[in-house]
């Protein structure tokens, strides 16, 4: 069986940012986090969790008693030993937030089920919109990049910027760019 999701970032609107994927029922929440990292072209740099609309259901990396105090953070199933399956078909929806600082919250919408038993790798369908850049401080600084080159791409700022996300002198970022061929090509190796 195969699980259809829309997945789009939150508060980001001209263009909005959103990935339509088809993902196999038994992959992890572990593997649904890579496919979604890919999807979008995040950089797989900061902690993430999945959680219900009411907090009922958390699910994210175990917290390592070495490197994070677990009392600090609410209990939350293990990714890694969680599958979609144990989760969809009786919810629709769920959040995947990515880098607690930035705050990226992505909303997840099952849109359709597939009898597909021979799905062994995801596939994505459709999408819009580039992928924020990894620590750009959020949505503000997100629209602030956006902003900047639109209407200052010749200031010193957006040199800045060109610089900061590896541009050459007369690049642009464009808030329009998604690349369906190369998505599908990373989401091939995800299992």
């Amino acid at each position: 069986m195969t699980f259809q999701f829309k997945i789009k970032v939150k508060g980001i609107t001209k263009p909005p940012v959103w990935r339509q994927v088809v993902v196999p029922s038994d992959f992890t929440f572990m593997a649904f986090h890579d496919v979604i990292q890919a999807a979008f072209g995040w950089e797989n740099g900061h902690l993430f969790e999945f959680k219900s609309n009411d907090g009922g259901i958390r699910i994210s990396l175990p917290m390592d008693e070495g490197f994070f105090d677990p009392s600090f953070f609410a209990e939350a199933e293990n990714a890694s030993e969680v599958k979609l399956s144990d989760i969809f078909g009786d919810i629709r929806q769920l959040f995947y937030i990515y880098d607690f600082g930035d705050d990226w919250i992505h909303e997840i919408t099952l849109e359709a089920t597939a009898a597909d038993g021979n799905a062994k790798t995801a596939l994505c369908l459709s999408g819009k919109g580039a992928c924020p850049p990894e620590d750009c401080g959020g949505i503000y600084g997100y629209e602030e990049i956006k902003n900047i080159f639109k209407s200052e791409p010749k200031s010193e700022q957006a040199n800045e910027y060109r610089e900061w996300l590896g541009l050459n002198v007369k690049e642009v970022w464009d808030a329009e760019a998604f690349d369906i061929d190369e998505v599908n090509a990373i989401l091939k190796r995800i299992r």
